[in-house]
């Protein structure tokens, strides 16, 4: 069989990309092509993340479409997106080359239509609603006649200048103006920090605190009247420590903000004349309750006379009670006066009686000097024995001193004595003998050997010297005896002892 030769690969003249230059060839083409946009749909999977991007999908029946929303575009929205709502969007398509996906990158937002609007109202009406920031025991009474009154509103337009005409018709009152946009980019938040700012002023303090708020603007459309619509309105609205009245729009139109206020009025002239009353119906008001008070006291006093009066007929006349107590007071003083006389009478009785039994000074000061005589008397004797008792006392206590004093001498002198027998007898001790290098030789009986004579050559014998004995043997050798004074065998001087 043949050798067949390999086959070799065609090589087609088409022009090698890498996967980034076909990327960035599709973003180019898209960037293009569509550069500007309007795309409608309904927002799905709405995440605001962390770093302040907005990422959703646009949808319909059909398809569907990613959407990303720049940090600094998504301040600007106007509105929060949320799931479900029917947006309009403006902006461009691109691509995300990581993934292969084209996008929109949004750059404005609109609500598709004001079926879209009521809808989303509603969702969020009925979500507010079921936090209770509706609830009819948050609501609270508006001030009977506030000293001040708090207008968040437009600084311009007719809204500012209605209640202020409004208030001074009924009851000049002080108005503290807080200037907001009432639409637009950022009316919003506001208005929630112009109700926070009211809210936060302190009692006392120099920008005095309202006692009651009106948050007002003019008639407009839903998108117009969006901004007291948005959560952030309705949550400062319902968190508001002062009561707030709110009159957004004409009498038909209803926003969220008229839920969460304590009072709604249909315009903000009405918003005026809830706050405060009519000084001259109150003044009439009050005039007709003074005539009524007076009245009703003229005839309370009437009544009262008449009580007293027919009181009175039933009382005795004041001067005969008068009579009966001052002929008491008489008849009471001449008792007195014979009581008083027979009580004198009576203890002058006594005071005699009394001085009968009792004796002379003079002799009771006899008597007694008798009596202290006899005292002085007994009192010498009685000094005389104790003297001589302690005198006794005394001249034993001095035979008993003399004979002790006799003891101590004789006992210190014989202490004395002893003493002195002691150290002559421990002069005379052959111990101290021993002390100036002398030493005893005693047999084996324990007697002294006194002389050589008396040594037996061989025996045993014991040396004492001063501090110790010792045991020895004496040779075999007889000494030779020596005279006293004689020298020693080796021709040296002997001792003389």
């Amino acid at each position: 069989m043949a050798d067949i030769p390999p086959l070799t690969a065609v090589q087609p003249n088409v022009v090698e990309y890498s996967v980034s230059e076909i990327s960035q060839a599709v973003k180019r083409t898209l960037e293009g092509n569509f550069e500007h946009v309007r795309v409608r749909g309904e927002v799905g999977r709405p995440n605001y993340h962390g770093s302040g991007h907005l990422y959703f999908t646009l949808k319909d029946e059909s398809a569907a479409l990613d959407a990303v929303c720049w940090r600094g575009t998504v301040g600007r929205l106007g509105l929060r997106i949320e799931e479900g709502m029917e947006i309009v969007c403006t902006g461009r398509i691109s691509s995300y080359p990581r993934s292969s996906r084209y996008q929109v990158v949004v750059e404005a937002v609109e609500l598709a239509g004001e079926g879209a609007l009521l809808k989303l109202l509603e969702d969020r009406r009925k979500r507010l609603a079921a936090e209770g920031l509706f609830d009819s025991e948050r609501k609270r009474d508006i001030p009977f006649l506030p000293d001040i009154v708090g207008v968040v509103t437009s600084p311009t337009g007719a809204v500012i200048r209605d209640i202020l005409h409004r208030l001074a018709d009924r009851f000049p009152r002080r108005v503290i103006l807080w200037p907001v946009p009432v639409q637009g980019e950022g009316a919003d938040a506001r208005v929630a920090a112009a109700i926070a700012g009211f809210n936060g002023l302190a009692a006392g303090g120099p920008i005095p605190r309202p006692d009651v708020l009106i948050v007002a603007r003019g008639g407009g459309s839903l998108e117009d009247l969006w901004t007291f619509n948005e959560e952030s309105v309705v949550r400062a609205a319902a968190g508001s420590d002062i009561p707030l009245i709110s009159a957004i729009g004409h009498e038909t139109d209803t926003t969220l903000i008229d839920f969460a206020a304590d009072r709604r009025a249909p315009t903000p002239t009405a918003a005026a004349e809830m706050a405060v009353p009519v000084r001259a119906e109150l003044r009439d008001r009050m005039l007709d309750i003074e005539r009524r008070m007076g009245s009703a006291m003229e005839r309370a006093l009437r009544e009262r006379s008449g009580a007293a009066e027919g009181f009175a007929r039933g009382l005795p006349r004041p001067d005969r009670l008068l009579e009966q107590a001052s002929q008491a007071l008489d008849d009471q003083s001449d008792r007195l006066r014979n009581a008083l006389a027979n009580l004198l009478a009576a203890r002058g009785a006594s005071v005699e009686r009394a001085a009968a039994g009792i004796r002379s000074p003079a002799e009771q000061v006899a008597r007694a000097g008798e009596r202290v005589g006899g005292f002085a008397e007994r009192l010498a004797n009685a000094v005389d024995g104790r003297l001589a008792n302690a005198a006794a006392r005394y001249r034993a206590a001095d035979a008993g001193r003399r004979m002790r004093d006799s003891v101590e001498r004789r006992h210190t002198a014989e202490e004395a004595r002893l003493s002195a027998l002691a150290a002559l007898l421990d002069s005379l001790s052959y111990e101290r003998v021993l002390e100036r290098g002398f030493a005893v030789i005693r047999d084996a009986a324990g007697k002294p050997v006194a002389r050589a004579a008396g040594a037996v050559p061989g025996g045993a014998i014991e040396i004492q010297f001063s501090d110790a004995r010792l045991a020895a043997r004496l040779d075999g050798k007889t000494p030779r005896p020596r005279k006293a004074g004689q020298g020693a065998d080796d021709g040296t001087q002997g001792r003389l002892l």
